[in-house]
């Protein structure tokens, strides 16, 4: 027991503890330090509004910002110009840390384009409006032909024959080619 004791006093004993106590407190310390440093914590920089401003202009604001631009999607607006900002994120006003990612959404200079699906000569008028009416295309009323009633045999787009697999714009209004009930035997 007196051994132990003798042990417990000895000077050694306690400059290793002491060393052991504050290594760890260094390196605590250290770590805050660096995570501060390396997370660049408490240097946030506000996210602009750039919503309706040209692309170009747009990626210059955020690169100053320290911040860098994403094009994320397209859209198409027709009342807004070409290559302007639709939707940004995150928001405007938001506040992140430099280096941070903004996904923007830019205004397409046309109006997307449709494939035509395979409704020639395989629909009835009700079902191919139905189809291309969720396609995004505007109606024009039909054209009627001889042939089986409200049967589709063609379409017209801007007095123009089209067909399965053509891109067309959706701003383009289509006029069926439909049966009248009027059938040559």
């Amino acid at each position: 027991m007196k051994q132990q004791i003798k042990k417990a006093a000895d000077w050694r004993l306690w400059a290793h503890l002491l060393a052991m106590f504050v290594v760890i407190i260094l390196l605590c310390f250290g770590v805050k330090v660096g995570l501060d440093f390396y997370t660049h914590h408490g240097r946030e920089v506000e996210v602009p509004n750039v919503q309706e401003m040209n692309f170009d202009k747009a990626k210059i604001l955020l690169e100053e910002r320290g911040l860098r631009v994403v094009v994320s999607d397209s859209g198409y607006n027709k009342r807004k110009p070409a290559d302007c900002i639709l939707a940004q994120t995150p928001d405007a006003g938001v506040r992140v840390k430099q280096g941070r990612v903004i996904y923007v959404t830019v205004n397409s200079s046309s109006s997307p384009t449709v494939v035509i699906p395979d409704i020639i000569d395989n629909c009835s008028l009700r079902e191919a409006e139905a189809k291309l009416i969720g396609l995004g295309f505007k109606m024009l009323p039909p054209k009627r032909i001889d042939g089986e009633k409200d049967w589709v045999y063609g379409i017209i787009s801007r007095g123009r024959r089209v067909g399965t697999g053509d891109r067309i714009s959706t701003e383009s209004p289509l006029t069926l080619m439909v049966g009248s009930g009027n059938v040559d035997s």
